[in-house]
């Protein structure tokens, strides 16, 4: 019997009635498989011809890669389930200890202090309100210093991964499940740039989902910035993409297709779909299948270029998505008896930056009813817990200091200055003179002369 974890067979599927039986949400199920699948790809044969000396083997493989501490603790939970559960062999995990996470502070801020005009003011952090003004602007700008500290001193590259209008369709009903295997299947990034015919190297990525298109429509895709090239296998060199060529282009659309599908029928094999209005024949599994084959044939698109203003340009078109949903209040010109009126750029109008060939212009308002404006709004809202922004490989957040570090080391480029703070009235750095928790009462603030 064959009794791998591949798609439909027994042992699969015994895992994956476990837990549903236990009433484990979707997003848990995947992340469950996805680790035994890992071991398996690591052992090369059947997970359940297991030792405990192979599992303490893949755990300082999972070590040695740079998986971070989250994604490591996340991989074990799923073996844990997958042997004490579904195997029954409690003693192959006794060996095994998550990794303790890093504490990090409460909610709180610091006091800033410019030595230049002696002006004096209190930065609070976030409080991840992504739906508040200011901290939109706030925390994207500081996600954009962040981001450019940490570039690295070689090529970049702009990808984006779209979904076809039939998927993007079923999102509207599956939205955290659809986006969730969007970012999944973007690690195909990844899985080619490690294969020693392409690259054969350890890469990194930042992805950011973007839902929504000029006028609100929905238009789910990933964009990412990836650097041209990674870390050998071994650690011990830098290893660079050809000048002006990432990854190849034919491959990187059919793989990313093959994985999406191959997550998405999954996922309706397990019941975690769910279908309304006319898409509500798609709940039978014959019909699901049916309406897939076609997708299956079509070709996938899959962006990926160098920019031509370089890393920084692509960074900032970021930012402007990180910290917002759907619409910015600069985009918005009036509220009345006729409706929300906004801005919005038509790219159909391709020739020209304000008017097209045709004589339209590009940028043009729209008034749209108040039930309309919010139906185009709040499929944009992600669903609670979702993460927007993700890092992968060198830049996942467990290894984000010492992989860039390291590259840094191997490429002989300079340490790069923290970011810092700027007065708005004088241009001079700000001093941080006082560092305070949720709770935590502020001093006074330092004086003029002290």
């Amino acid at each position: 019997m064959d009794t791998s974890t591949r798609t439909g067979t027994p042992l699969r599927q015994r895992m994956t009635e476990d837990m549903r039986m236990r009433k484990l949400q979707h997003k848990t199920q995947q992340a469950y498989l996805r680790a035994v699948r890992k071991l398996t790809v690591f052992l090369k044969r059947s997970p359940n011809t297991v030792t405990v000396e192979d599992l303490c083997n893949f755990q300082l493989h999972l070590v040695d890669s740079g998986t971070s501490p989250i994604t490591l603790n996340a991989t074990l939970s799923g073996l844990r389930f997958f042997f004490d559960t579904t195997l029954g062999r409690v003693e192959l995990m006794a060996r095994m200890q998550p990794v303790k996470l890093p504490r990090t502070a409460a909610l709180g801020g610091h006091v800033l202090h410019c030595e230049g005009c002696g002006t004096d003011q209190v930065a609070y952090n976030s409080c991840r309100n992504r739906h508040g003004p200011k901290c939109q602007s706030t925390a994207a700008k500081r996600w954009l210093d962040a981001r450019q500290a940490d570039l690295l001193p070689v090529e970049y590259y702009h990808v984006v991964f779209t979904l076809p209008a039939p998927i993007a369709d079923i999102a509207y009903q599956n939205r955290a499940l659809v986006y969730g295997i969007l970012f999944d299947a973007a690690e195909v990034l990844q899985t080619i740039a490690a294969d020693p015919k392409h690259l054969g190297a350890r890469i990194g990525a930042t992805l950011v989902l973007h839902t929504w298109g000029s006028a609100l429509t929905h238009h789910p895709h990933v964009h990412g910035i990836v650097p041209g090239g990674g870390l050998s296998l071994d650690g011990m060199a830098w290893v660079a993409c050809r000048p002006g060529f990432f990854l190849p282009v034919r491959v990187l659309p059919r793989l990313f297709r093959r994985r999406f599908l191959e997550e998405l029928l999954t996922a309706h094999q397990d019941g975690c779909s769910k279908f309304f209005g006319e898409h509500v024949a798609l709940a039978d599994a014959k019909a699901f299948k049916d309406w897939l084959a076609p997708i299956r044939k079509c070709e996938w698109v899959v962006y990926a270029k160098r920019p031509f203003a370089g890393p920084e340009a692509v960074l900032a078109y970021l930012s402007r998505y990180t910290h917002q949903v759907a619409i910015s209040n600069s985009r918005l010109l009036a509220m009345d008896a006729r409706g929300i009126t906004f801005r919005w750029m038509d790219y159909r109008v391709k020739d020209g930056a304000a008017v097209g060939a045709s004589g339209q212009a590009r940028h043009k308002a729209m008034t749209l009813a108040p039930e309309e404006f919010m139906r185009r709004f709040l499929p944009h809202v992600l669903p609670g817990g979702f993460h927007r922004i993700r890092h992968y490989g060198l830049l996942a957040n467990g290894s984000r200091k010492a992989n860039p570090a390291l590259a840094r080391e191997l490429l002989s480029a300079p340490k790069p200055e923290p970011p810092t703070f700027v007065c708005r009235h004088c241009g001079r750095a700000l001093l941080i003179v006082q560092t305070f928790t949720r709770g935590q009462s502020i001093r006074a603030l330092p004086q003029p002369g002290q």
